[in-house]
């Protein structure tokens, strides 16, 4: 084992306690305290210390979290958290513009606590308060410091009953009257009620709200965004013309109260548009200087954007939460073994390093992965507030567009089947709801619907993937992108006449096998799915029906696979940099190779059938290759985990505390609940059907 970290960094990581985890901790390769600091870095681990030490240290996080309260206790309990870390200032107005990754590091730490309580906090100060930030004027400016001191709380309201992924389809409409300078906001039937709207159901004052935007004539600008008050915060009780209420409890999340509301012709300033893409004179004129209608439509919706970036670093975090409890259990959970010989950790068997391992591998990719994207959408972010109307700037717009819309449903599918395995790999512990898997895997499940379907957002990306392929044929326009994630295109007809030609398990896990074998299958799958649209056009279909019938089989898998190359080779650049510390690399540059081919292996039908792969000996290397890093990771496991896992206290688990002590906390936790000792308060009934079920055998 590593030699431990000296200096201030280990200032940032208390000793964690001895146990049956320190088995596999001494058997580790590297320091884990090291990695930690390598991948978040000092200021970050700075303040996910104070953050987790800020909720073990009151009363008020002590309480039961999740679904073993009322809903209205809950509720009731969430925003009084919400409150807490808000009147604390552990983010400040500054730190939402100067420093983006701090609120996404308070999300993700809270998240890690409990999800509703992230989420209320994630609505009100990074989508409201970030959309007016990003979509107003310096007239909206004084939002800000009362979103932060909570003088009004938000909400962002964009879906209604009839319309979620269309948004531009919405019809709540907002007609300017040039007579008072207002805007008429209406919901013309209850089909267009703003639904789902997280926030709203109890305790929303302000929402940003989408509406289609009318000036006089009957001239109609598409959906644009206001700040619109919908209770009074003395009060709590809807302003005049509105309806707003709860619409019930969720499968998960019921912390957050998601609402509807109905608009019955309320006036509005002027002033309340969101103008930066799009404004009004006081006359009545529409005014834009964007004069592109799709690009000022985009841009107008660009905080859904960061939503769904948000939305994957959030995902990943669950699958942390998930693989550090079931790698904990395996790693103490001892059942059968060798004849006569004592019982094994389940961890040592390849069957649970096989389910476990890769979903591990997963984590660190596409924790590094999120992070890079999340920045470079708050980049791309803040050119469009200043005055870059650049051709990068425009291209960077397509590019993120159609990578973050890729990235929800990657991330969250992943982590949807991660948590699952996880539980499954648990056993019957798993299932228990003490364990928190279960609570995981319902907090998750929304992330595949909200902020866009994933079936849906896939169309997005693999339409930018065939329009570059398309300004090509036409123009002989070079195939690259400001991040350089589709720049592997350029050698697209050179790509598809390569072949798979590692003949060892060694030559798979070299970094250029997998890349190569990722650029081909997405060339494959552009080609296969530009021929399939052609196919249909010339079949007579129009363009709407030509691209609904190319997405099974063909543009819905080009979309995954373009994403997972672009996952795959961030992360391998990330972990072959000089940079690293050279205790480092060996385990980092076998979590990349890992991810990669267990990720491949799941295309193997498609390479196959695409004549990458030439016979059988491709694919039983590949599988070899996995079950081999799974053996070499499997001693790291513990270590790796300790690296994502946060303080017991959050992680929240019995089965998973730090020092393994699987039983013995489980044991004590199940005798801790209400009521496990008494008998039912029905017991009467019992007693009563029993006794005459008695009196009747004997007569």
């Amino acid at each position: 084992m590593a030699p431990p970290l000296e200096g201030s960094a280990d200032a940032l990581f208390p000793d964690l306690p001895r146990g049956p985890l320190q088995a596999y901790r001494a058997r580790a390769s590297f320091c884990w305290k090291e990695l930690a600091l390598f991948l978040e870095g000092e200021d970050t681990l700075r303040l996910k210390k104070t953050i987790f030490s800020a909720l073990e240290n009151d009363p008020l996080f002590a309480l039961p979290r999740g679904g073993r309260l009322s809903l209205e206790k809950y509720r009731e309990l969430n925003f009084r958290r919400c409150k807490w870390i808000l009147e604390r200032s552990l983010v400040r107005v500054e730190d939402m513009v100067q420093s983006p990754l701090s609120t996404l590091t308070l999300i993700t730490c809270l998240g890690m606590y409990d999800w509703s309580l992230a989420m209320k906090v994630l609505l009100h100060l990074l989508i409201f308060g970030f959309a007016i930030y990003n979509s107003g004027s310096e007239r909206h400016l004084e939002y800000l410091p009362k979103i932060f001191n909570m003088e009004i709380f938000g909400c962002f309201a964009v879906t209604e009953v009839s319309h979620g992924s269309n948004i531009k389809g919405i019809r709540t409409t907002a007609h300017y009257d040039p007579a008072t300078e207002e805007f008429v906001l209406h919901s013309p039937d209850f089909e267009a009620a703003k639904f789902w709207v997280g926030n709203m159901g109890k305790t929303a004052t302000h929402a940003v709200v989408f509406a289609q935007l009318y000036t006089p004539g009957g001239h109609c600008h598409g959906p644009h965004a206001f700040v619109v008050q919908i209770r009074d915060p003395r009060t709590l009780l809807p302003m005049p013309g509105v309806m707003v209420g709860d619409i019930g409890e969720k499968l998960g999340l019921n912390g957050v109260d998601n609402g509807f509301a109905m608009f019955h012709k309320v006036r509005i300033p002027r002033q309340a548009l969101l103008n930066r893409t799009g404004n009004v004179t006081p006359e009545g004129t529409y005014v834009t200087r964007i004069k592109d209608t799709r690009q000022r439509f985009g841009e107008s919706l660009s905080n859904l954007s960061l939503g769904r970036a948000t939305i994957v670093a959030m995902s990943i975090v669950n699958l942390k939460l998930a693989v550090s409890i079931a790698l904990r259990f395996s790693a103490t959970r001892c059942q059968f073994g060798p004849p006569g010989e004592a019982e094994i950790p389940v961890l040592e068997y390849q069957l649970q390093q096989w389910r476990l391992l890769p979903y591990l591998a997963t984590v660190f990719a596409l924790d590094h992965f999120s992070k890079w994207l999340f920045l470079n959408m708050v980049e791309f972010q803040q050119g469009c507030m200043g005055t870059d109307r650049s051709p990068r700037q425009v291209e960077l717009g397509r590019e993120i567009h159609a990578l973050v819309s890729a990235a929800k449903p990657l991330a969250s599918w992943m982590v949807q089947r991660g948590i699952q395995e996880c539980r499954e790999a648990c056993g019957g512990h798993g299932y228990l709801a003490v364990n928190r898997l279960g609570d995981l895997r319902n907090d998750n499940d929304p992330s595949c619907t909200y902020e866009g379907d994933n079936n849906v957002l896939l169309q997005q990306t693999s339409s930018y993937l065939l329009s570059l392929l398309e300004d090509r044929g036409q123009g002989g326009t070079r195939l690259e992108s400001p991040l350089g994630t589709v720049d592997f295109l350029e050698t697209y007809p050179d790509i598809l006449g390569q072949r798979f030609t590692c003949s060892s398990v060694e030559g798979c896990l070299d970094p250029s096998a997998p890349l190569a074998a990722y650029e081909w299958l997405v060339c494959y799958l552009l080609r296969e799915s530009a021929q399939k649209l052609d196919r249909e056009k010339r079949s007579g279909s129009g363009d709407f029906e030509a691209r609904n019938n190319s997405q099974v089989y063909h543009c819905r898998s080009l979309a995954l696979a373009f994403l997972e190359l672009t996952a795959v080779r961030s992360f391998h650049e990330h972990v072959h940099q000089p940079s690293v510390p050279p205790p480092l690399r060996a385990v980092l540059q076998r979590l990349s190779a890992l991810y990669a081919l267990w990720s491949l292996n799941q295309h193997t039908a498609l390479l196959y059938r695409g004549g990458y792969f030439a016979d059988e000996q491709p694919g039983k290397m590949i599988e070899n290759a996995i079950l081999g890093l799974c053996s070499q990771l499997k001693d790291d496991a513990i270590a790796l985990v300790d690296v994502i896992a946060p303080p017991d206290f959050v992680l929240g688990s019995p089965i998973a505390r730090a020092d393994g002590e699987l039983y013995k906390h489980m044991w004590a936790t199940v005798l801790q609940e209400s009521g496990v000792l008494e008998r039912p308060s029905w017991w009467p009934e019992f007693s009563a059907k029993t006794h005459t079920g008695s009196l009747n055998s004997k007569l």
